[in-house]
């Protein structure tokens, strides 16, 4: 069987105190290293400032040059006294030769030294460790002068080894100490790190946490909506690629949100289903804040396209109202035959034939086909009837004229659509009763003319334009002028409320550029 990988934590914590360990032994070895190097230069110094203070004696320079070596001489005498005053291994004076005037052995006195004398003999002074008859030690040597400053010989002094090993021996104990100390701190702070570090991914492996991100990624990319997660800072950390779909520009993640993503999440409150517009898209917004333990981590964004849903609601409702009404004129064209077919069934034809005149001639001046567009005519044919049912009289202006076909007859119903409905709503509410919407139309070689005037009370809102601005408390009410203006401007042109006038309401003007089909010049022909 496979064993079981060590947890992330405890790997973390053994890596950091086997880094710890390590560190700390070439520390307290190189501490070693260099505390050694110091006792031995410090009693290098010490040899050589004793084998300085015995060489700088008056007359043993002209001692050793004039008298011979003696086991009991004077300069016997005076080294032993030195060597026993200052704790050294060992004083050794020789001459020129190298012949030993002094020696902590006296069978040594009257032989060569074991070492090289050949650089005090030349006036430079040595302190270095070397190995003699008394076995290694810290030496100093110093040439050794007469009166007349001449160089007769040498001073060697010696300190043994095992005291530089001594010391060192009572200093490691502190070194080792501070070096056990500083390997328990560090395997405290990692212990601390591992438990922090669980803490933080929550118990979770790498794996688990990899794992936990490939999900993520598969499950926000798998579901239709988009989502947009933003931090408290104002920056973006998450944003799918149908929320990028929906923005007009794409958020990056780590970037500042931008002033679009700003308002969608305006106060940053709680939103279900919101619409808003966003570029030239309806959005259904559900925006949420991210807290944990009290703390304010961001918000959530939810983001649908509800376009084509909007589109299809608004086509589906002209429909509808279309539908009612060529209901309510077949009705009334029912009613009609049958009082023509009970006039003929009495016999009545005179009356019939005048009843039926009256028929042409009212149909004759009806307004539906005036404009001469199918889109346009059953947009108001259908505005016309739920106008109607609102108690609200819809007329075409006098002055409408459109000779082309619309080329683009969604955009410019929408426009027209969500124009009539907002007069219809207003007159229907307004002091001016009964209330009455009037459309002017007027083609001006591709471009569509729209004029909106109502009898309500007019526009109380300073902008009503802004995105969900509106009179009603209905959620998701507002938008269809800002949705008008929106698509007029995608087209190069604009919806702007007009002048206001003491006998109307509210008056919209639009502008649609390049919705119709050309039209052809009028030609003017002299009469004959």
């Amino acid at each position: 069987m496979s064993r079981r990988p060590l947890r992330l934590a405890t790997q973390t914590m053994l890596l950091q105190v086997v880094v710890v360990a390590v560190v700390a032994a070439v520390g307290f070895t190189l501490a070693t290293i260099l505390l050694r190097q110091e006792i031995e230069r410090q009693y290098e110094q010490r040899a050589l400032a004793i084998a300085r203070t015995v060489a700088q004696r008056p007359g043993l320079g002209d001692a050793v040059a004039a008298g011979r070596p003696n086991t009991d001489g004077e300069v016997q005498r005076y080294a032993e006294q030195v060597r026993a005053a200052t704790h050294a291994l060992f004083v050794v004076v020789a001459d020129h030769d190298g012949i030993r005037y002094s020696h902590t052995d006296p069978r040594m006195i009257g032989l060569r030294v074991s070492t090289d004398p050949s650089e005090p003999l030349a006036g430079r002074e040595v302190a270095n460790i070397e190995r003699g008859t008394l076995g290694p030690s810290a030496r100093g040597k110093v040439p050794l002068r007469d009166s007349r400053g001449a160089i007769v010989g040498e001073v060697s002094v010696g300190i043994h080894a095992d005291r530089i090993t001594g010391r060192l021996d009572e200093l490691l104990p502190a070194a080792g100490l501070f070096t056990v100390i500083a390997l328990g701190v560090g395997a405290g702070g990692a212990a601390l790190l591992a438990v922090r570090l669980k803490r933080r991914t929550l118990g979770l492996e790498p794996t688990d946490l990899a794992e936990l991100v490939r999900e993520q990624v598969a499950v926000l990319e798998g579901v239709r909506d988009g989502v947009l997660a933003v931090d408290a800072g104002g920056r973006v950390s998450i944003c799918t690629n149908q929320a990028a779909r929906l923005l007009s520009r794409p958020a990056t993640p780590g970037a500042p949100a931008d002033d679009e993503v700003l308002a969608l999440l305006e106060d940053r409150s709680p939103l279900t289903n919101g619409l808003r517009l966003v570029g030239n898209r309806v959005v259904v917004v559900t925006r949420r804040p991210v807290e944990r333990r009290g703390q304010n981590l961001g918000t959530v964004l939810t983001l649908r396209d509800n376009t084509n849903l909007d589109d299809m609601a608004r086509e589906l409702e002209a429909t509808r109202a279309l539908t009612d009404a060529l209901r309510a004129q077949a009705h009334e064209h029912t009613n009609r035959l049958h009082v023509l077919d009970g006039l003929l069934h009495l016999g009545n034809v005179e009356r019939a034939q005048a009843y039926l005149q009256d028929l042409v001639s009212t149909t004759a001046s009806a307004p539906p086909g005036r404009v001469g567009d199918p889109y346009l005519d059953g947009l108001l044919a259908a505005k016309t009837a739920a106008a109607s049912e609102a108690g609200v009289a819809l007329r075409l202006g006098d002055d409408t004229w459109v000779p082309g076909r619309l080329t683009a007859p969604l955009d410019a119903v929408t426009v027209l659509g969500n124009l009539i409905d907002n007069a219809i709503r207003a007159a229907a509410a307004g002091a001016r009763q009964p209330g009455w919407v009037e459309v002017s139309l007027l083609a001006e070689d591709r471009d569509l003319h729209v004029y909106v005037a109502d009898s309500g009370d007019g526009v109380p809102l300073a902008d009503p334009f802004a995105p969900g601005a509106s009179t009603k408390d209905e959620p998701g009410s507002g938008l269809g002028l800002a949705l008008a203006r929106r698509t007029a401007r995608h087209h190069g042109g604009d919806v702007r409320l007009g002048p206001e006038a003491p006998d109307r309401g509210a008056v919209f003007v639009g502008e649609l550029p390049g919705v119709l089909t050309p039209t052809q010049p009028l030609s003017w022909e002299p009469v004959p």
